[in-house]
C-alpha cells in the first residue's frame, strides 16, 4: 500500500465522518411532555438514528425523575441580598425598604452532554416540555416555544382532551411533525 493509497483512505474516512455528522447536525431528536404531577403525557421520537431507543417504561421513569430533579433545582436558587440603605421610595418596616416580587424559581432548564442537549420549557401551569436536540442545534428556545404554541392550539383547545391525561390528538401530531421536519431539514 503506497503513500497515495493511505492518503486516499484517510480522505474517504474523513468524508464519511463529515457526512455522518451532517446527518445528525442540528437535529431535533425527540420531545417529551410531562404534566404538573410528573407523569408522562406525550413522547415522540423524530430522528431514529440520533439517540438510543428506550422503552415506554423508561420514558415514564425519565419523566418522574426529571420532575423530581426539576423541583429540587428550583429550590436551590441563590439567596439575593437586599439593599442596605433605604431609597427615597422606601416603605418603612420592610427590610431593604422596597417591596419587590420575587422571581419565580426556574429549576433545571438545560442539560448538555457530549451527544445531546436536553432543553426544558416549564409552562405557568407546570407542564414541562423536554426537547432533546443535537448539541449544535441553534434556536432551541424558538423551537420549543413553537411546540408550546401547537400544544396550546391543538391540544388545549380540543374539547375532548382531559387535563393531565396522555395526549392523543392527531392534528397536534401532524402539525408537530411538520414543524420538526422543517427544523431538521434546514
Amino acid at each position: 500500500m503506497g503513500r497515495d493509497d493511505i492518503l486516499d483512505a484517510a480522505r474517504d474516512e474523513r468524508r464519511e465522518q463529515c457526512s455522518q455528522s451532517q446527518q445528525t447536525a442540528r437535529t431535533v431528536f425527540s420531545l417529551v411532555i410531562i404534566n404538573k404531577a410528573g407523569g408522562l403525557i406525550y413522547n415522540r421520537t423524530f430522528h431514529e438514528g440520533g439517540l438510543n431507543k428506550i422503552s415506554t417504561n423508561d420514558y415514564l421513569v425519565l419523566a418522574g425523575t426529571f420532575h423530581g430533579v426539576h423541583a429540587i433545582t428550583a429550590r436551590l436558587n441563590p439567596v439575593k441580598s437586599t439593599p442596605e440603605r433605604p431609597l427615597s421610595n422606601s416603605v418603612p418596616g420592610v427590610p431593604g425598604g422596597i417591596l419587590t416580587r420575587p422571581e419565580p424559581p426556574s429549576g433545571l432548564e438545560v442539560l448538555e452532554s457530549e451527544n445531546f442537549r436536553l432543553q426544558c420549557f416549564n409552562t405557568l401551569t407546570g407542564v414541562k416540555f423536554l426537547l432533546f436536540t443535537d448539541t449544535t442545534q441553534t434556536n432551541v428556545d424558538v423551537i420549543i416555544r413553537r411546540t408550546y404554541e401547537l400544544y396550546s392550539d391543538y391540544v388545549m383547545k380540543n374539547p375532548f382532551y382531559q387535563l393531565e391525561m396522555p395526549i392523543r390528538c392527531d392534528m397536534f401530531d401532524r402539525k408537530l411533525l411538520s414543524h420538526i421536519r422543517e427544523v431538521n431539514n434546514r
